[in-house]
């Protein structure tokens, strides 16, 4: 049975809105400073992430989805495909204004298992930041009209944000990341996005780049609804495990560790990354020292784990079926 965590090598993805902060505050190897995504834990096939430790380094985390399921509980029921991803964003500049399908829209329109549903734990915030999060049309007729008209002042709605703050984005949310914020992303393992507003911008070949106005306004739920969520805080031991949210695609805790303590996996697999400070993983006897910028999963083949040091973790798995 394997009694291993698999840690995983980020895929960096070059926007161009990206920066350098992946090496800065991350220790990345990234390719150039105009880096903006790092995909983390991905076994997307637009970027899987690769398996560097145990008997399956080297292979993907598409491989192992695709020929070592075990370690995912899969089965009959869960088979499509990898149901998450997890991204850190750079965004030195503001990301365009968009929207992603549900599910219904992503196999019906784009032949894709999944729409996305996302949402972003911000690591850190320069003084200003904020993110777009919803809009304030009241009909589909309205929403287009002033996406037509460019009436982004009052179409928008802009929300300040700094380190520490999450915020859940259900699919059919026009959003944006705004410039100066480094965010963890948890999302549904989908690479779908159609752009509303990209500020005029062009790239290094004098391109502006593409619009998709019209799926825009279909996929757009209107008016916006700001979605309720429960927070719940669990004291163990030397462990405090925020949970930030659970909803039918994904649960996500932040993990504020500073002792030690004993854990039992009660999801299929669980999903970490390392976003400050370092800690020991102890399975079946074996120490793993895990630290900033480490990102991995605990396989359905582990059952109990322990951690010591003082480390924050950003933890997230499937939510189950009921």
């Amino acid at each position: 049975m394997y009694q291993e965590p698999l840690f995983l090598e980020p895929v960096f993805k070059e926007r161009i809105w990206g920066g350098h902060k992946l090496r800065t505050e991350f220790n990345c190897d990234i390719p150039n400073d105009q880096t903006g995504e790092a995909w983390v834990i991905s076994a997307h096939p637009n970027g899987p992430s690769k398996i560097i430790n145990g008997e399956l380094a080297g292979k993907t985390l598409l491989d192992a989805w695709e020929q070592q399921g075990e370690l995912f509980n899969k089965t009959a029921n869960n088979n499509e495909a990898f149901p998450l991803l997890i991204k850190i964003l750079d965004a030195a500049a503001d990301l365009s204004v968009q929207v992603h399908p549900d599910d219904t829209y992503a196999r019906e329109v784009e032949g894709q298992p999944y729409g996305k549903t996302e949402c972003w734990y911000v690591l850190s915030a320069e003084e200003g930041a904020e993110i777009v999060c919803g809009h304030h049309a009241q009909t589909k007729e309205e929403l287009a009209k002033m996406i037509e008209d460019e009436n982004w002042g009052d179409l928008l709605r802009r929300v300040p944000v700094k380190a520490g703050d999450f915020v859940y984005v259900p699919s059919g949310t026009i959003h944006a990341i705004g410039s100066g914020l480094v965010i963890l992303e948890t999302q549904q393992s989908s690479d779908i996005t159609y752009r509303v507003y990209d500020y005029d911008r062009t790239d290094a070949e004098g391109n502006t780049r593409e619009l998709h106005l019209d799926s825009s306004v279909e996929v757009t739920t209107v008016p916006h609804h700001t979605p309720d969520y429960d927070q719940v805080v669990e004291e163990l031991d030397g462990l405090t495990a925020k949970r930030l949210v659970t909803e039918n695609y994904f649960t996500v805790y932040h993990w504020d560790l500073d002792g030690e303590v004993n854990q039992t996996r009660t999801a299929d697999f669980l999903q970490v990354s390392v976003v400050e400070g370092q800690a020991v993983l102890t399975i079946d006897g074996k120490k793993f020292n895990i630290k900033k910028g480490d990102h991995f999963i605990i396989p359905a083949t582990i059952s109990d784990f322990h951690l010591s040091g003082k480390a924050e973790c950003l933890v997230s798995y499937p939510t189950p079926t009921k």
